[in-house]
């Protein structure tokens, strides 16, 4: 999914409005009535009763039917504060049996292997060939093996793109009566620039609202593991992690927090050892509401 695709996802129209967030035991941001958990993708604009009646009557009312334009459905006021996001694009069956990555269209393979080892041969070639490129000799006693275990790594870096959201999280969503504040910060990344194809690393801190569901702590560490060990850029990286979160569990609201180094900073180009970069993706209520903002960013920034 590339940039433009993961904002189109989000769907403001569905979010809680800053008047409304006040959070507290009896002013809870979660509404009581939506506790099924599905995400609801409807169109939310509905058509009265009374025109859908003199619509479908043909009752010579021409002028009447002619004038009922899409300008004047009347939308429905939201009654539900859960963070929605609507889909954007259709994910194509495949007879082969392979699934493509819901999440990650734009750098998905078209077609996975039946196993990742069957990539090994010809990205071991390719290796051989750019040792041979640089000036070296890829049969000397300490190149023989590289062109494999160089294969062998970069498929383990890349591994995110054989995973996806439903199988990391195997059922652990869990129905629970909290609509306080869960932050889970420092998770270690690894990743890889897509521009220069070097590493950048650094922790990611999560946060969300639940709404009467709740994830299994691990299960937001792995999906940092799901979109990092891929080919990245860190923009893209902090949104896809707040938008599977949100479709994992529906919560009021996510926030994420990622500081890398990029080796691409770092070992080449202007080489600024001490740099850091710092994204942030703020939806639903930590994007219309500042203190409930400020609370996860001084929860992220204590020690």
């Amino acid at each position: 999914m590339s940039a433009s695709e993961l904002n189109d996802a989000i769907d403001d129209t569905n979010f809680p409005q800053a008047h409304i967030l006040s959070r507290g035991r009896n002013n809870s941001v979660c509404s009581t009535s939506s506790t099924s958990g599905t995400s609801s993708l409807a169109d939310p604009r509905v058509v009265p009763a009374h025109e859908e009646t003199c619509s479908s009557a043909g009752l010579g009312m021409g002028a009447t039917a002619a004038a009922l334009t899409s300008d004047e459905i009347v939308p429905t006021v939201p009654n539900r504060p859960r963070l929605i996001l609507k889909s954007t694009t259709s994910i194509p069956e495949n007879n082969d049996g392979h699934e493509n990555c819901t999440f990650h269209h734009d750098l998905e393979l078209d077609h996975k292997p039946p196993t990742r080892e069957a990539l090994l041969p010809d990205m071991a070639r390719s290796y051989r060939l750019l040792l041979g490129g640089l000036g070296e000799n890829p049969d000397r006693q300490g190149l023989i093996k590289t062109p494999e275990r160089a294969a062998k790594a970069m498929l383990y870096f890349t591994k995110g793109y054989d995973q996806n959201l439903e199988d990391v999280l195997n059922g652990a969503v869990f129905d629970e009566d909290h609509d306080e504040m869960v932050v889970v910060k420092d998770i270690e990344m690894f990743s890889m620039c897509e521009h220069h194809l070097v590493p950048f690393y650094g922790k990611v801190s999560i946060g969300y609202l639940p709404c009467n569901k709740i994830l299994g702590l691990s299960k937001l560490a792995r999906i940092v593991e799901i979109f990092s060990r891929r080919l990245q850029v860190q923009e893209r990286l902090t949104k896809q992690i707040a938008v599977a979160v949100t479709q994992a569990v529906q919560p009021a609201g996510v926030a994420v927090v990622v500081e890398g180094v990029h080796m691409c900073m770092v070992m080449r180009g202007v080489q600024k050892i001490n740099s850091k970069t710092v994204t942030s993706t703020m939806l639903g209520v930590f994007r219309d509401d500042p203190k409930t903002r400020e609370e996860f960013l001084n929860l992220v920034n204590s020690k």
